[in-house]
């Protein structure tokens, strides 16, 4: 029997196989990037007290209004967007499934993707399954920064959308003014849509700026943005992600959403409507915790004798294997679960199959852990290796 070989031929994810790998051999799992403690007690007791009150029936396919309002509201608050939200905001099942119902609703089959590789993993099969074909622009570690000639190359006539992803799971990188302007600048040339995954957007670190790139100049009404509750509030299991733009795009964007997950769970929606407002302490404690616990991780891994790249915003930094003495990032992740009892991801991982001279010599260790979890992991790791 023949089935959809865009998921059928696939290998498993790499996060399930690790983690299982991980729950094996009784390791610390630093491969799949969820945090180990819960959200805000605020937030959960407001789910709580939601669950109980009810009803617990359908909401609105489009989100519940009181968590459009505060999406838009938040959207004026961290960075002066101004949004309708009855006409700019959908409320989707998590980040992933509202980038799913974007490749569907904006992707006939023939057109063309760019993605900037390496990639969150989802990209790829999400927008082939909708007939699209998958165009890869490398970023070379370890700064990964954009290059505004190679991302025109790949243009052709067929060409649809433009994916960017900061800050950037896998790398750690966060798109600076100039890079975002460059892919300002192409998509206003080429009449393209940019999907913007901004799902970490308060994990960025020493300083730096969060920068959507729909606040560009000609960007809005060419824009999709989607950002996280399970990342803005520790609470990756919710699954209530939202998704925002010019209506144009919000409204097939939702047809398909409507078709996919219908909506998500109301008592959620009314908790998160809840978190966005919460005062700068929160989110800046955030940013603050997250950035120690790099630093910690950064610190302990050089120690233990790996390269470690720069990191400027998300839950995970990457390392340079060939420090320790190996140059096969899946092979050098399976020794290290097995042996060392600590589970990381391979960055080839994010790469498409049919990409070539993918660089095997790195591996991603999320740090969104409590600080005596990842000082073992580091021990454990040193030990190993001396």
């Amino acid at each position: 029997m023949k089935l959809n070989p865009v998921f059928a031929d696939r290998p498993h994810s790499i996060f399930p196989t690790m983690s299982a790998l991980a729950r094996r051999h009784g390791a610390i799992n630093l491969g799949q990037g969820f945090p180990d403690e819960d959200g805000p007690a605020p937030l959960l007791r407001a789910a709580s007290d939601a669950l109980v009150a009810g009803p617990n029936q359908y909401v609105p396919v489009e989100g519940i209004p009181a968590l459009r309002q505060a999406v838009a509201a938040a959207h004026q608050r961290f960075y002066g967007i101004d949004l309708d939200p009855d006409t700019n905001v959908v409320v989707t099942a998590g980040a992933t499934e509202g980038l799913a119902a974007a490749f569907l609703a904006f992707c006939a089959p023939g057109d063309e993707v760019i993605f900037l590789s390496p990639f969150y993993e989802c990209y790829a099969p999400q927008a082939e399954a909708a007939g699209a074909l998958c165009r890869f622009v490398s970023l070379t570690p370890p700064h990964w920064r954009i290059d505004e000639s190679a991302l025109r190359a790949a243009i052709s006539p067929r060409t649809k959308l433009v994916v960017i992803n900061t800050p950037h799971n896998p790398t750690g990188h966060v798109m600076d003014e100039d890079e975002l302007e460059i892919v300002a600048r192409v998509a206003r040339d080429h009449d393209l849509i940019v999907l913007c995954d901004e799902v970490y957007e308060h994990m960025v670190f020493d300083g730096r700026p969060h920068l959507p790139l729909m606040a560009f100049e000609g960007m809005a009404e060419r824009c999709v943005r989607f950002g996280s509750a399970g990342k803005t509030f520790s609470v990756t299991g919710w699954r209530i992600g939202y998704a925002s733009g010019p209506a144009s795009l919000i409204e097939p964007l939702n047809k398909a959403h409507q078709f996919l997950a219908y909506t998500s769970p109301g008592h959620l929606q009314q908790a998160v409507a809840q978190g966005l407002g919460f005062d700068n302490d929160y989110f800046g404690g955030l940013t603050r915790g997250m950035q120690d616990r790099r630093d910690l991780l950064s610190d302990q891994l050089s120690r233990a004798g790996f390269d470690v790249l720069p990191c400027e915003g998300t839950y995970f930094l990457s390392v340079d294997i060939r420090s320790v003495g190996r140059d096969d990032d899946r092979a050098f992740c399976a020794e290290i679960t097995e042996h060392a009892k600590v589970a990381a991801v391979p960055v080839s991982a994010f790469y498409h199959p049919s990409e070539e001279n993918v660089p095997k010599h790195l591996a991603r260790f999320c740090f969104a852990k409590k600080p005596g979890i990842l000082t073992e992991a580091a021990r454990r790791l040193a030990t190993y290796f001396r």
